[in-house]
């Protein structure tokens, strides 16, 4: 819909098809860190002070976006700390089922700390791969992407929930830097124990914030070390024990996180269902129009369910003459990724397959 482009004035200036590698800084948002800056600037110390209700307010918005109480949600500057912040937590010595080829930090954190790898291959039958693997050796441990950053496969979160029913003693760890913002979402009625992301992508909230979920039952599996002064402040963590404390040691951000807070408050204005409305629709025509193209590889073309994010073929010099025409897009993996939100248009995706 047009209108939302009124809210990101580049998208008047370009084909902005990238927002799998930065999402777009919204009208709404851009001012509310010049107002904060502002007054800053003017009030010094007497202006943090009110530190502690940028704070509560935007984990309050968080967990009412996502269904989950805000003394579960945890913010923080980005998926990596968090996600690294919950593996101190957790014995090395567990045995853990990952993606071959999933987001370098999902799978590369465990790595690095010698944990008990098996890994599953990311193909059309993704859901039949990981049953497999669970009948085979139920892990301690199944980390995993909602939406591969690469190929923009998405796991069946019904197939997710069922999974854990039938495997409840296993922790499922998930990351949704590329799922938050682009559908409701229930997080507690969901199978998942863990769910973490950055929020500068498909949230539109700019650069040094994310949030981590937990389930009521995560602190008796995940015992992280980390602490500081701010382990304990503010409402949510001194009289709820320090367990997301230990994801918030040090100062927080107001202006990061009052600019998710800001992003939250716009995401609401339009409604969430009816932002993925506008980003399925974008993605359903762009993957037909991509399969009558032969631009996708097999695995993406046999899934019913899939993301709003693609991989084209094709090679650096097609990325730069997309450049050219003023096409923002980006080089993954073995081909072209290309990335639909809601902010982009049937003409979007015309002026793209006119290009190619």
């Amino acid at each position: 819909m047009h209108i939302f482009k009124s809210y990101f004035p580049i998208t008047n200036r370009c084909t902005y098809l990238n927002t799998a590698a930065s999402g777009l800084l919204p009208e709404p948002v851009l001012e509310f860190r010049r107002t904060h800056d502002q007054q800053f600037f003017e009030g010094g110390s007497l202006f943090k002070e009110r530190q502690g209700s940028y704070l509560e307010t935007t984990r309050e918005q968080v967990g009412q976006l996502f269904s989950c109480a805000p003394n579960r949600v945890a913010l923080v500057p980005n998926f990596s700390y968090g996600f690294n912040t919950v593996l101190e937590g957790i014995s090395s010595a567990k045995q853990v089922l990952l993606l071959e080829g999933d987001y370098p930090s999902v799978n590369w954190p465990f790595e690095a700390r010698g944990f008990k790898i098996r890994y599953c291959p990311i193909d059309a039958q993704l859901e039949e791969r990981i049953d497999d693997a669970f009948a085979k050796a139920a892990p301690a441990i199944f980390a995993f992407s909602v939406i591969q950053y690469i190929s923009g496969i998405k796991i069946n979160l019904d197939f997710i929930a069922d999974l854990k029913q039938r495997y409840p003693d296993t922790l499922f760890l998930a990351d949704g830097t590329q799922f938050f913002g682009t559908t409701p979402f229930d997080f507690d009625s969901s199978g998942i124990d863990i769910l973490g992301g950055s929020c500068y992508k498909w949230m539109n909230a700019g650069y040094g914030n994310g949030i981590f979920l937990f389930k009521p039952d995560v602190a008796a599996y995940v015992a992280p070390k980390t602490t500081g002064f701010n382990a304990l402040q503010g409402k949510y963590k001194a009289q709820e024990g320090s367990f997301i404390g230990h994801f918030e040691p040090g100062h927080q951000d107001t202006l990061n996180y009052g600019s998710l807070g800001a992003a939250i408050t716009l995401i609401n204005e339009f409604g969430l269902a009816q932002l993925s409305n506008q980003i399925n629709e974008l993605g359903n025509l762009a993957k037909a129009a991509f399969i009558e193209r032969k631009l996708l590889e097999k695995a993406v073309v046999a899934r019913t369910e899939h993301s709003s994010i693609f991989n084209l073929k094709g090679d650096d010099a097609l990325i730069a003459k997309l450049r050219d025409a003023n096409i923002i897009c980006i080089k993954r993996g073995d081909g072209i990724r290309v990335s639909f939100h809601y902010y982009n248009t049937k003409e979007d995706l015309e002026r793209l397959l006119a290009f190619l």
